[in-house]
């Protein structure tokens, strides 16, 4: 009998004991049985392995383009299986393997991004994809980790969805950040389940989503356990442990149901004091300008007159709708526009032709006396002068700009694609004339701070321009779209959408996408928009939800470490 139980074997032990204890009768084991039990353990692994696989094609299923964002509520369950009674390694390798392949499926356009716009070797392309699968699948797997390492807490539901934030965040924030599809955004067209983010972010969404998980799968597994109880003459101990677990799942379902009941019920009165304030604000009438501009043509100082004439002619598309900005994507004007050429000339008759005021990227620079700095910037112009610019603050690694290239010089010949951008000193709004606009530069859309700053300094309108062309038919466009939705949401304002080859927008104050484009076409929207500047909660405390909780987590858990 010991060295059944060394063993490991739970199904003999639990049954030699069930004989010895409770019936009073001797089992003997055939021996060779013993040796069946690799053969066994070898099946229960690749079952493990398949049901952690399983969670994470969920995961990326629940994301645009795909959209079944219901799965998203059940799709951590095949891994909570999965890791029950294993090991803390083994239960770290079940939650790499779920990060994997969540990850590989789900940010797979990295090889379009690398190696046919980075003119970076296939192969390798497809080793960088899965090194930050990689890493990206740390946070599974330690979530996974630590999960099995306080698992015999109390509330482990509440416990558990706290990790899983605290982790978000991490990721969020460790190495630049990289917050693309944090769980909650599968979620960004539940308009009334996501309204609370104006409190916790998109961070809230994620801790619900994780929280009805773990009560769905504690529910399940305590009815097993139940009907295992009913089966077997079990001692008087495990009795109460399992009437205990009763006990705390009952708890859990119940604050479980107040917790997304309030958040409904906040979620429905928030989509219509929204609505009422989007239509008693000052009206800005706004046009999107969509060049569809084939991105290996972008830069060629041939094609640089045929870029400007297209935006030039699509802007004036709506001159009768009289709009007072029209916008342009992400590096629209793709040469230094501060050097006032005849090209610059162009862009200026283009807001006098239309009689608006227009918005667009432009690459831009400044001279030091050893030195040039290079910024991604957004400007404001009238048909005679230029009212404002912002400088993109967080820069693409590997995109615009090479980390650490002063002490690792040859990391640049490994992407000859990356540019070599500074960051602009800080957020700020763009003054225009009839706003006060927030400018989101490309990637700068993931990240909530830099909306809620932009909207904790007054600003009334935020506006997204940028060049998705380098994502190719993928999913990415997609996904970058439904984070954009958040940033509205969090801070209750509206914003506007450029992007170069799609998807453009228009989405109203509480996340509602009233106008959109298709990928890959030239096009113009139009949309009246209705301003008021707006402090949200978020806007002025932003991540604090988040910030709490990977607090008590980490107290917590080096509380359950010291104690044991």
């Amino acid at each position: 009998m010991p060295s059944l139980a060394r063993s490991g074997n739970r199904r003999y032990t639990f049954m030699l004991r069930c004989d010895q204890k409770a019936m009073g009768v001797h089992k003997t084991f055939d021996l060779k049985k013993q040796n069946k039990l690799p053969f066994k353990m070898t099946n229960s692994s690749l079952k493990n392995a398949c049901l952690a696989g399983l969670s994470g094609l969920m995961l990326t299923a629940s994301f645009s383009p795909i959209d079944l964002n219901w799965i998203a509520w059940i799709s951590l369950i095949p891994l909570l299986i999965s890791l029950e009674d294993k090991s803390l390694l083994v239960a770290f390798k079940l939650g790499l393997f779920t990060g994997l392949s969540h990850y590989l499926t789900l940010i797979y356009w990295i090889v379009v991004v690398l190696s046919h716009y980075g003119n970076i070797n296939f192969i390798l392309s497809l080793v960088v994809m899965f090194l930050l699968s990689l890493y990206l699948s740390l946070y599974i797997g330690f979530f996974a980790l630590i999960l099995i390492s306080v698992k015999k807490n109390r509330l482990s539901s509440f416990w558990g969805a706290s990790i899983w934030v605290a982790l978000e965040y991490a990721r969020a924030h460790v190495m630049t950040g990289f917050p693309w599809c944090l769980l909650g955004y599968s979620q960004y067209l539940r308009l009334p389940l996501i309204q609370v983010s104006d409190i916790a972010g998109v961070y809230g969404i994620s801790f619900v989503i994780v929280l009805v998980n773990f009560v769905i799968y504690h529910i399940f597994s305590t009815a097993l356990k139940k009907k295992a109880l009913g089966r077997n003459d079990l001692r008087v101990r495990d009795y109460e442990h399992n009437v205990h677990s009763l006990r705390v799942i009952v708890i859990e379902i119940i604050l479980t149901s107040f917790l997304i009941g309030f958040t409904l019920l906040y979620g429905y009165h928030n989509l219509k004091e929204k609505a009422d304030i989007s239509s008693k604000g000052k009206v800005l009438r706004a046009v999107i300008v969509q060049g569809n501009i084939d991105q290996s043509l972008k830069w060629n100082p041939d094609y640089q007159e045929k870029t400007l004439a297209i935006y030039n002619r699509l802007s004036g598309k709506f001159v009768d709708f009289k709009p007072q900005i029209i916008i342009w994507p992400e590096t629209a004007v793709p040469f230094f526009f501060q050097d006032r050429s005849y090209l610059s000339k162009e862009v200026f008759n283009a807001a006098k032709i239309t009689n608006s005021n227009i918005l667009f990227g432009s690459p831009a620079y400044l001279k030091n006396k050893d030195s040039i700095i290079y910024y991604n910037r957004a400007y404001v112009i009238s048909e005679n002068r230029v009212f404002d610019y912002y400088d993109k603050v967080h820069l693409v690694p590997f995109g615009e700009y090479v980390p650490l290239k002063k002490y690792l010089p040859f990391v640049h010949r490994l992407v000859p694609a990356a540019g070599d951008f500074s960051p602009g000193k800080k957020v700020k709004p763009i003054n225009a004339p009839d706003s006060q606009i927030g400018v989101l530069i490309c990637f700068e859309a993931i990240f909530p701070d830099i909306s809620r700053k932009h909207a904790d300094q007054g600003a009334e309108l935020l506006v997204n321009i940028t060049n998705d062309a380098w994502f190719g038919r993928t999913s990415a466009p997609y996904q970058h779209l439904s984070m954009a939705v958040f940033r509205c949401v969090e801070n209750a304002l509206p914003m506007a959408r450029a992007a170069n080859t799609g998807i453009s927008a228009f989405i109203l104050a509480n996340g509602k996408i009233v106008n959109k484009s298709s990928l890959y076409v030239r096009e113009a929207l139009k949309q009246e928009i209705k301003l008021k500047q707006n402090k949200t909660f978020y806007s002025q405390f932003g991540d604090i939800f988040a910030i709490l909780l990977t607090v008590v987590t980490i107290i917590k858990f080096f509380w359950i470490v010291k104690r044991r």
